[in-house]
């Protein structure tokens, strides 16, 4: 059923992104437009997303699934270095490919998945992957990337979805609710997270030749790795540690963590080669590939689980 569920939303997102592949074919825009959605997704949607996902009632229950999704995020973090310090050397892996494999583009993707198939009240577990998520990036990440040693910690305090993720925590610890007329707008600007990310990724795709991704052997190798291996060796340990006997809600906490590693790989990891003079084309080009591999692997993943 969640399989099932998962696919249509999928597929829905798709369309959309179909949408703004076609404005920019079509001349009404150009590629270069996207970056203007990218900023609002960036700075006012993805933030109001994370905030609106700690607005739920306190409870010892609710608080104790938080901890075990920031532990579950964790975990699969580790797993997912202990895995690349496996492959990397035997494979010859480069910096853009070993961060397109561990970084999934769960900030852009699993919020509105997670709402949409599962119900706004899970969206604050799937909040604890991002949170991890966001300072492991700007950290060994960006190091990767810019292949020099050293965390920018500067990046890390002031990234706006990171302070987001504090202060709804904060929020949500302290029992403070916001003001109805506050919480329905951050809601409502929320919401709009799936719909303006696949019309962003849509406008992108229109500007790049498919032809030259589909040929190169390498980057399916990467796309597998990053759409099949590294879920598939999350989900066995998922479905053999018994961390989900943890939690009544353990079996669906988990999925959402595993939903989150199953995304694509990161768009922060594009942004990032295009800011440090790296391989941005072939980062770009990863990040397609995976994208619409999704349609497949992601319902495929969560149909393993749930057998």
């Amino acid at each position: 059923m969640v399989a099932t569920l998962l696919a249509g939303q999928i597929l829905q997102l798709f369309m959309i992104m179909f949408l703004g592949y076609a404005v920019v074919r079509t001349g009404l825009l150009r590629t270069q437009d996207s970056r203007t959605l990218s900023v609002l997704i960036v700075y006012i949607i993805l933030p109001c997303t994370i905030l609106n996902a700690f607005q739920i009632a306190y409870t010892d229950e609710t608080a104790s699934d938080f901890l075990l999704a920031v532990a579950s995020a964790v975990i699969i973090h580790v797993l997912l270095f202990v895995i690349l310090a496996l492959i990397s050397r035997p494979l010859r892996l480069n910096s853009i490919e070993k961060a397109s494999i561990i970084y999934s583009n769960a900030g852009n993707l699993i919020l509105p998945l997670v709402t949409a198939i599962l119900g706004e009240e899970w969206v604050l577990f799937a909040s604890a992957f991002m949170v991890v998520q966001l300072f492991i990036i700007w950290t060994h990440g960006k190091s990767l990337i810019e292949e020099k040693r050293g965390a920018d910690f500067r990046s890390i305090i002031t990234n706006v979805n990171l302070l987001a993720c504090i202060a709804g925590l904060l929020l949500f610890l302290l029992h403070i609710r916001l003001p109805a007329m506050l919480s329905g707008t951050i809601r409502t600007l929320g919401s709009a997270i799936g719909p303006l990310t696949m019309l962003m990724l849509g406008m992108i795709l229109a500007g790049i030749d498919l032809k030259p991704v589909l040929r190169g052997k390498r980057i399916w190798l990467i796309a597998f790795l990053r759409m099949i291996a590294v879920p598939a060796a999350v989900l066995l340990i998922m479905k053999t540690s018994g961390i989900a006997k943890l939690s009544p809600n353990g079996i669906t906490i988990l999925y959402i963590s595993l939903l989150a590693t199953m995304t694509p790989s990161a768009t922060t990891v594009t942004q990032m080669a295009q800011l440090y003079g790296k391989d941005y084309n072939y980062a770009t080009a990863i990040n397609t590939l995976t994208t619409l591999l999704c349609i497949a692997t992601m319902p495929l993943m969560t149909m393993l689980y749930y057998l």
